[in-house]
């Protein structure tokens, strides 16, 4: 086993049972009659990977004292959301390859793809309806709109190289984040009350997720697809403006920028990430953008030192790491 996987292995350990639970709890409530969702869904199944936001429910709530019988529903529906906007988002960025597989718009096409990130939305929040508390959807479904209106933002602000700092953070925020977010401040709150708790852990949850967003920015440039496990160079070719090739072009000199521009505008150009790392030097851009999501895992970490010792607690430090040190 590698580091990486053991630093993952140490994530999950605590949870390993609420964990088993909510997959659980997940395939049951994606099964479905029709031949067609089945062959879909069970192709799903296969990219689901990590499942850190719904392990984020469960982390959450035995760290901070308020683990429920309900959480791995909750966790469940967390992670019912991810899977759809990883659906939705490899028909928005044409990926061909997520989890070493076919995503499901190359499996099937868009349409098809659109229509099954539909299907898992409504799942979500149809087991959400069944919790003895209405949190979970108050919370998810503000969620899931902020995501949208992120993703939105995002593709209005295409090969905007005038984009600030600031502005990539809200929307990186918004689309990522936000869902590590609210699965951090469900498992601290769920079933109501204990606000100072949830505020808490939903800050640590954003930190995380911001971190983990760059992170994956720093890989779809000059990451490996055979290591990462999936398509790579998407931003580029989708006209997306992330933190490490900002940087690099805030660096650059007037003649890089305007190769860079044109590396990101030119009609026709093949494997433009590829091409992109040929004229501009984005080393400095990474370092930068690495170096931010240092300071965010820093500062989601000091907040775990207002909770009591715990291996929960443990294992969320180790989450920090291990989103700094992963490479898929």
């Amino acid at each position: 086993m590698s580091g990486i996987d053991s630093r993952l292995e140490r994530v999950l350990a605590p949870v390993a049972e609420g964990v088993g639970r909510m997959r659980t709890v997940l395939e049951r409530q994606i099964e479905e009659s029709s031949g067609a969702v089945g062959d879909m869904t069970d192709h799903v199944g296969r990219f689901r990977g990590k499942q850190l936001r719904g392990a984020l429910v469960l982390l959450a709530g035995d760290a901070t004292g308020n683990a429920t019988d309900e959480h791995p529903a909750i966790a469940a529906i967390v992670e019912m959301i991810h899977l759809a906007t990883l659906v939705h988002d490899d028909v928005l960025d044409g990926a061909s390859v997520r989890r070493r597989v076919a995503c499901v718009n190359q499996r099937w096409d868009n349409q098809t793809a659109v229509l099954l990130g539909d299907f898992l939305y409504a799942r979500a929040f149809a087991l959400s309806t069944d919790l003895s508390s209405r949190l979970a959807s108050r919370v998810l479904s503000e969620t899931t709109r902020r995501i949208c209106v992120s993703e939105i933002e995002q593709a209005a602000r295409r090969y905007d190289f005038d984009l600030g700092e600031k502005a990539y953070e809200e929307i990186s925020g918004g689309k990522t984040a936000s869902l590590y977010s609210a699965a951090c401040e469900l498992g601290a709150r769920y079933p109501g009350g204990r606000d100072e708790a949830g505020l808490l852990m939903r800050r640590f949850g954003w930190e995380i997720g911001l971190a983990f967003q760059i992170v994956d920015d720093c890989l779809d440039v000059v990451g490996d697809e055979a290591v990462v496990g999936k398509s790579v160079g998407n931003d580029v070719e989708d006209g997306k403006i992330t933190l490490p090739v900002l940087r690099a072009y805030t660096l650059a000199d007037e003649r890089s920028r305007g190769l860079v521009r044109d590396v990101f505008t030119t009609p026709g150009i093949e494997r433009r990430a590829a091409r992109l790392r040929d004229v501009c030097d984005l080393s400095g851009g990474v370092e930068y953008a690495m170096a931010r999501a240092g300071e965010l895992v820093a500062s989601a970490c000091e907040r775990l030192q207002a909770l009591e010792p715990s291996p929960a607690r443990d294992a969320l430090a180790h989450l920090g790491a291990f989103v700094l040190e992963r490479r898929w």
